[in-house]
């Protein structure tokens, strides 16, 4: 990983802020991706072609993934890679929540070597990189300690919880939900809460760049059935996430049925 890039992310996720802060949220010009993808905003379409501009107009050798571009198998031989979420949480965007978050990473041969999340709205910037930690406006930070998993504090939406994926039980946990994926394990990373997990599968450009930030807090972080996470796929997707300290991260593989899915 060139030294600089993760520099390079924070300041091209603190010009996403300011690009995104010129809308507002529920003025927004939007409309539905087909396919039943989701809302996409003009903040979202704006954000992401500056973030293309900054990040291939100073590493024009690197491939390029993101959620608001047409994805081509170009970047599958490149020998690094941006996994960019221009917006992550449009919906929260759209209903003028602060909760929303601008997700960079760089890949490197699968593994993420540098990352941001930047929720602009509440100042707040995760970075980590490859080997050098994770911080949180640039102070560090560190996972939870914590073993039990009963009463442990878990990011995770509600049809996480089914019966099915839980045949010991579902367990007695402490439920709490966020919409931007990528500040669910920002969140983990930070300590505020001890575990996330998301069981259907996930795009790379959502999870990318807390992979990282989470790994370099010291959690395991691996898809639903305690597989590492791989990046740069060539449909850019993994088998869910599960992520916490490395015991408590046990006790959740432990208790999820094999080849969960939500």
């Amino acid at each position: 990983m060139p030294a600089n890039d993760l520099d390079l992310l924070i300041d091209a996720a603190r010009a996403a802020g300011e690009v995104a802060a010129r809308f507002a949220g529920p003025e927004a010009k939007r409309w539905d991706k087909p396919g039943g993808l989701g809302p996409v905003t003009e903040a979202d379409m704006a954000v992401n072609t500056l973030l293309a501009a900054r990040l291939l107009g100073a590493r024009p050798d690197y491939g390029w993934l993101s959620e608001e571009s047409e994805d081509t198998s170009a970047r599958l031989d490149r020998e690094r890679v941006f996994i960019v979420d221009p917006i992550d949480g449009t919906r929260s965007f759209i209903e003028g929540s602060g909760t929303w978050a601008h997700a960079l990473a760089v890949a490197e041969a699968g593994k993420i070597t540098a990352a941001v999340v930047y929720l602009p709205m509440r100042d707040k910037l995760y970075a980590a990189a490859l080997g050098q930690g994770a911080t949180l406006n640039a102070r560090p930070i560190r996972v939870s300690d914590r073993a039990d998993l009963d009463g442990a504090a878990v990011l995770a939406a509600k049809p996480n919880y089914a019966p099915r994926h839980w045949p010991r039980g579902v367990p007695e946990v402490k439920r709490a939900y966020r919409p931007s994926l990528a500040y669910r394990l920002s969140l983990v990373a930070e300590g505020r809460y001890d575990a996330m997990l998301t069981l259907r599968d996930s795009w790379e450009w959502d999870i990318a760049a807390g992979a990282l930030i989470l790994d370099e807090a010291g959690a395991r972080v691996s898809d639903r059935n305690a597989r590492p996470l791989r990046f740069n796929n060539p449909v850019p997707q993994v088998g869910g996430v599960v992520a916490a300290n490395p015991l408590l991260h046990a006790a959740l593989a432990e208790a999820l049925a094999p080849e969960a899915s939500a």
